[in-house]
């Protein structure tokens, strides 16, 4: 279905996504269900190890943990949906479903930003002032942070989503990307969308911006007082307890801000398509292994965890022999 260029639209859109690539499309499915399974197993370990372990109930593992919860919500906005378009000749999704989309991906994206800057302000009073470590960075005071990144993201996000799908959308229904993304959605608007790009940037820079400038100046602070330190090993052991955040803030900002922040001039579809496959795809089943191998604690946890259900398992079997015996 395919509207004339006056005609309103008001039932579907078609995907376009990976037309193009007609020979690759169940490589593309097994490629992108691999790495969907893996990001789902890799950061529900995570979340079991944090909860079932005490020695990681600690404020940096708490955000840990809100982030995987994140991450898996995250890339199921997306990547189901993408797996089923990639088997099926009709790539549509309703108006409402690409709404519902948005507004998923907006808000956890938002809220990402947010969490991981509240985990930069907690690396940063780890190192830069430890002796107060416990008092500032108390339960209360983890949950008020969490709670106000995911309350930014909310309010934020349904207020621009709302606004965004309150428009006309008329002429084509093709939106060239593989899922429901601001910039694609907006442009098959019929009316003057200068307004609305405007406040897509303005929200772009203060809530995207924002908390990265907070991470900069955060780790502006560690690496200081890290350089400070009067040895070699200590100065290596504060370092890495920071190195894991540090890298998934890399990768996060650094495709993020490229799309949504780079000029008009030097974007083609398919060029957003491989910069959102990094944020939608790439990222989430980066996080958990990034987390996992830099991590002696995480480490050290997965052990103990596999050691205890091991000897559980050895304690079951000898009651069951000795009740047989």
């Amino acid at each position: 279905i395919e509207p004339d260029e006056n005609q309103t639209i008001s039932d579907v859109f078609i995907l376009v996504g990976f037309s193009y690539l007609t020979r690759l499309q169940i490589l593309l499915f097994l490629v992108f269900l691999v790495t969907y399974l893996v990001t789902l197993v890799g950061n529900l370990l995570i979340i079991l190890l944090i909860k079932l372990n005490t020695s990681l109930h600690t404020p940096m593992y708490f955000f840990l943990l809100n982030l995987s919860f994140l991450e898996i919500c995250y890339t199921t906005s997306v990547v189901p949906q993408l797996l089923a378009h990639l088997l099926v000749e009709q790539k549509t999704i309703s108006i409402a479903g690409c709404a519902a989309q948005m507004y998923v991906f907006t808000i956890l994206g938002l809220t990402e930003c947010c969490l991981l800057a509240a985990m930069a302000y907690d690396r940063y009073i780890a190192i830069c002032n430890p002796l107060h470590y416990r008092t500032i960075m108390s339960g209360r005071v983890c949950a008020q942070l969490a709670a106000a990144s995911w309350t930014i993201g909310i309010s934020m996000e349904v207020a621009q989503t709302t606004w965004i799908f309150n428009l006309p959308f008329c002429g084509s229904n093709r939106i060239h990307h593989f899922f429901c993304d601001i910039p694609p959605v907006v442009k098959m608007a019929c009316t003057d969308t200068s307004k609305i790009e405007i406040v897509v940037l303005a929200v772009s820079v203060l809530f995207i911006m924002s908390p990265f400038l907070l991470i900069i100046l955060s780790y502006i602070c560690i690496i200081s007082t890290i350089f400070k330190l009067p040895s070699a090993e200590g100065r290596r052991k504060a370092f890495s307890t920071c190195s894991s955040h540090l890298m998934v803030v890399t990768l996060f900002y650094g495709t993020a801000l490229f799309t949504y922040l780079r000029p008009k001039s030097i974007s083609t579809p398919e060029s957003d398509q491989m910069i959102s496959l990094m944020y939608t795809v790439v990222t989430p089943v980066l996080n958990p292994i990034i987390y996992s191998l830099r991590n002696k604690e995480v480490k050290g946890a997965f052990r103990k965890t596999i050691e205890k259900s091991i000897f559980s398992h050895n304690r079951r079997n000898q009651r069951m022999k000795d009740i047989v015996s």
